[in-house]
């Protein structure tokens, strides 16, 4: 970030709705020292450049050599035997054009650290780590030590005597609007949500309280929470009486921490976070086989080579004196045999994991923002060794594992030459990747085989991804934005046997899970979200929330420059057919559509004047006369049957609101709303106000007269009766079909331009109408306003994102890829995770098995199949017939039913005789009305038995007939 704080809002645009906007500020004065830079300092370097700090300076005296190359992404062939930062500062001063990177090549000493805010160790020695803490902890400097050693890693936090988190944990702050306070001490709070979302102990400010007004201006009170709907809060007993109103709002406070030095931290083990509860023992241990390790390497001068037993031997001896002082009640003597062995290893995805951490330690200790890490945090993925004897694969020895001159040498030293080789031999299918991305991983390893494909990932593509490419696979690794795509590709991975990985992130928050045929669970289906969805009815006339008026913006959106310019196109093409369809689909959608098209047609605007016209009126229709029309029929004094405030509780009395050219927010409406109008038209606009407020003084606004006939529905049930009870202006419906009964002459010159939401450009005026319309509807109701950043956070439904979490779940998921390639059969061995860095909770537990079934007496899994060769002996595809028979000869199983999707193919009790006689995929086209694509090699049914009917979930019948 520049020295004048100023923040690019387009590079930090995911990242800034992580930390917001106050904590980036504070991360844009911070100076950063990073020690050493083998493969975790350059991920931790990485992840601190992107974040936007104000300079970066790596130091490293050490030259580039093959066994760095496993995990330091920015080395290349020719910096070999130079040193590693300068060899790297030309790629890290590159990720961030905000951020000074610079290098410092000299040892590290006490004048040097004095010029940052946040030291990093990583490499590093015990001595070391000692003395600059122990130095870092008196002069206010925050101190953190990263270390992996193969697949073990270490991380230690100290942020002084006083540390301010100013945000505990970055959650949005929770409101809910009340529905009664009792005169009581202490009140009751009753919520109209049937949820809260308070905690015992929140803050929370009350505000818009009508009757116990003083409650509005009490400051922030605690509060118990008594139910899901209910909290208590002060006394009220002496407050006048709850009339109605009020908006619940939660209030963040600070916390200080307290941290002890690297020396005093050393020997206490409360300070340890686990990862994984079923390594406890295993964490205490390491605490202090690293201890130890620190020795070995000051009385050999190496590390443990890889696989020696009597170096093993030594670091377990070492570790057992250590503990005379420390009184583990029990040491775990394998995991120091394992760390020895290992310890030579420089793995990419352990140093991810780590350096994710890490990197997010920096920017709490920059910020102020999340909780920090108090104090200790071990991390081992031992279980990645081979399973029992070996596992598949050579035997690991002190030859299988030593250094080749390779750049996986680090790799080589935990899993072997011979894993290597597998490895290389892996097909993997990644996510859409552009090409710039691939670009970039053949810089990182010229040796990767790597292809960029741009394909959507859906049944559309399935002429590219269909069954020879996923059979050709070893695996997925998936890190897909959307639930459904997930799904989909965990259908694809089912159908095909095949592992995957899959991972995600939202915000600081992660997770990871790992498929195994056979073994685990898998993703499994979409689980529905109808529940969060905002009733119609609520957007339409009764919003309460921000939430509720961006969406009613987007559908304004949608409806006005993209589905009624997609009507119009399509009546343009085919009047007849297009009208035949619309009238098919029932009066009430006809009638909405077809005031569209002639919208669109019959009253086009001739130039951008007309543009300016049509979004002022528009204005007037939104803002004034539909909520002078809604308080006709509900007026702000109406009383319910049961005498109850009509306008109470989640219902907001809204007020009509009069255009004002000078208004800000008012002109903003009318210059995105013109422009839009005019993109779909062809008509090219204008930003220019003060030219908009001259055409603007020309444009007559009639008088506006509620009508006693119109119907506002209160719920979205009243409103579906209505649509299917045909109460509609019928009248209308026939002039407007006569009216469009005879296309233009000139159709192809009158197409329209329908506009797609794109929420990244600034420039075109998409975000702009999203803020000004909801905004000016927040104010109708009196719903506090949203600002640009926040608005298009909700109403681009932009997911959060930050490189440390990236980081993070990248590394996991990697992890598992080393377990898949040794083909680990143990579901012990495999671990799926949750992460949240804001809190620094991190927890690693065992997959789930997979669900079991059982068809007529036999048990089975999601995993297992019928599976059909559908090609005959006389070399024709099977008939229906001989597939019945081939499932009743090969698993003693009579099919009662076959099901492809919804349609029905056979049905024991209906007569379905002439499908017998057809193929298979015939029968699919018949019954589907649409013919089998020709890249579909295979066919997935689902079958019935007669054997066990009350069975609701059976294996599929996957029909191979091409």
């Amino acid at each position: 970030m520049s020295e004048s704080n100023d923040i690019d809002e387009g590079f930090y645009s995911r990242q800034l709705y992580v930390l917001g906007h106050e904590a980036m500020r504070r991360m844009g004065t911070a100076n950063v020292l990073i020690a050493g830079m083998r493969g975790l300092g350059v991920e931790i370097a990485k992840n601190v450049i992107l974040s936007g700090v104000k300079s970066v300076t790596v130091q490293d005296e050490g030259l580039a050599e093959w066994m760095d190359f496993s995990s330091q992404f920015f080395l290349l062939a020719s910096h070999l035997g130079q040193n590693r930062a300068l060899s790297s500062l030309s790629q890290l001063s590159a990720l961030n054009p905000h951020v000074h990177v610079s290098a410092h090549t000299g040892p590290l000493k006490e004048t040097l650290l004095q010029q940052f805010q946040v030291v990093v160790l990583t490499d590093s020695s015990l001595d070391d780590q000692q003395r600059f803490g122990t130095f870092c902890h008196s002069n206010g400097i925050k101190f953190i030590v990263a270390d992996t050693k193969g697949l073990c890693g270490q991380l230690f936090c100290d942020f002084g005597e006083e540390f301010e988190v100013l945000d505990t944990d970055g959650e949005t702050l929770a409101s809910a609007m009340i529905d009664d306070i009792t005169k009581a001490d202490p009140g009751v709070v009753t919520c109209i949500e049937q949820r809260h979302g308070f905690v015992d102990g929140s803050t929370v400010s009350l505000s818009e309280v009508c009757g116990m007004t003083k409650l509005n201006s009490y400051g922030p009170v605690d509060i118990k929470v008594l139910g899901p709907d209910s909290f208590s809060i002060c006394d009220t007993s002496s407050f006048s009486e709850y009339e109605k109103g009020g908006v619940a709002t939660e209030v963040k406070t600070s916390k200080i921490l307290r941290f002890k030095p690297l020396d005093e931290a050393l020997v206490d083990p409360e300070l340890l976070v686990m990862t994984d509860y079923g390594k406890m023992m295993k964490h205490q241990t390491l605490h202090l086989a690293f201890q130890a390790l620190h020795g070995f390497v000051k009385r050999v001068g190496r590390l443990p080579k890889p696989r020696s037993q009597s170096d093993a031997e030594l670091l377990v001896a070492m570790v057992t004196e250590l503990n005379k002082v420390s009184h583990l009640d029990q040491l775990d003597e394998g995991v120091v045999q394992s760390l020895s062995f290992t310890a030579c290893g420089d793995l990419a995805p352990v140093n991810a994991f780590i350096g994710g951490l890490a990197a997010q330690e920096v920017m709490k200790a920059c910020t102020g923002k999340f909780t920090p890490l108090q104090q200790w945090l071990y991390f081992d993925a031992l279980e990645c060794l081979p399973e029992g004897n070996g596992g598949e694969g050579e035997e690991l020895t002190e030859s299988t594992c030593s250094p080749r001159g390779s750049r996986y040498d680090g790799q080589t030293a935990v899993f072997g030459s011979g894993f290597q080789e597998r490895l290389g031999e892996q097909k993997y299918f990644l996510r859409q990747k552009s090409e710039i991305a691939a670009q970039a991983v053949r810089v990182m390893n010229p040796n990767m085989n790597i292809t960029a494909h741009q394909n959507r990932l859906d049944p559309d593509s399935e002429q590219v991804y269909g069954h020879t490419f996923f059979m050709g696979l070893d695996g997925v690794a998936a890190a897909l934005d959307n639930v459904e795509a997930r799904v989909y590709l965990d259908g694809r991975c089912v159908q095909h046997q095949r592992p995957m990985l899959e991972g995600g992130t939202l915000g600081s928050k992660g997770h990871t899970l790992v498929v195994v045929p056979h073994l685990t669970e898998s993703y499994g289906p979409a689980k529905t979200g109808s529940q969060n969805a905002i009733p119609l009815c609520t957007l339409k006339n009764f919003p309460h929330r921000i939430e509720h008026t961006l969406q009613w913006a987007r559908d304004q959106f949608e409806g006005l420059y993209k589905q009624a310019a997609e009507h119009v196109n399509l009546y343009l093409r085919d009047a007849a057919g297009f009208l035949e369809r619309t009238l098919g689909r029932g009066e009430a959608e006809a009638l909405e559509v077809l005031e569209c098209v002639w919208g669109g047609v019959g009253q086009r605007p001739q130039g951008w004047e007309d543009c300016v016209r049509w979004a002022r009126r528009q204005w007037e229709t939104l803002y004034n006369n539909d909520i002078a029309q809604l308080l006709h029929c509900f007026p702000s004094d109406q009383l319910t049957s049961s005498g109850l405030p009509f306008w109470s509780g989640a219902k907001r009395c809204p007020h009509p609101l009069t255009f004002d050219p000078i208004n800000i927010t008012h002109m903003d409406y009318v210059v995105a709303a013109a422009n839009l109008y005019g993109q779909i038209y062809g008509i090219v606009g204008t930003r220019d106000s003060s030219a908009i407020r001259s055409i603007l003084e020309t444009v007559h606004i009639p008088a506006f007269t509620p009508k006693s006939t119109v119907k506002i529905h209160l719920t979205d049930k009243e409103m579906e009766e209505e649509r299917e009870s045909g109460h509609l202006d019928t009248g209308r419906l026939e002039e407007l079909q006569k009216k469009l009964s005879s296309p233009p002459v000139n159709s192809a010159a009158l197409q329209m331009h329908p506009i797609d939401f794109e929420k990244d450009d600034d420039n075109n005026f998409h975000i702009d109408y999203i803020v000004a319309a909801s905004n000016l509807r927040a104010e109708n109701y009196d719903i506090p306003t949203a600002d640009r950043h926040k608005s298009k956070l909700i109403a681009g439904r932009i997911i959060p994102a930050i490189a440390t979490t990236t980081a993070a779940v990248a590394g996991l998921m990697c992890v598992e890829l080393y377990k898949l390639v040794q083909g680990h059969r143990k579901i012990s061995s495999y671990r799926s995770s949750y992460i949240n860095l804001a809190v620094q909770y991190c927890v690693l537990s065992e997959p789930l098995g997979p669900q079991r079934f059982t068809v007529a007496g036999k048990e089975y899994s999601l995993w297992d199949d019928f599976l059909v060769y559908g090609r005959c002996d006389r070399g024709q595809e099977m008939t229906l017939g001989e597939l019945l028979l081939h499932i009743k000869q090969t698993y003693n199983l009579e099919i009662t039913g076959l099901f492809y999707g919804n349609a029905v193919l056979y049905d024991v009790g209906s007569n379905h005789t002439e499908r017998l006689v057809k193929s298979v995929s015939d029968v699919v086209s018949q019954v589907t009305k649409m013919e089998v694509p020709q890249h579909l090699h295979m066919l997935e049914i689902f079958p019935s038995f007669a054997e066990d009917e009350d069975c609701e979930t059976v294996p599929p019948i996957r029909y191979l007939f091409r």
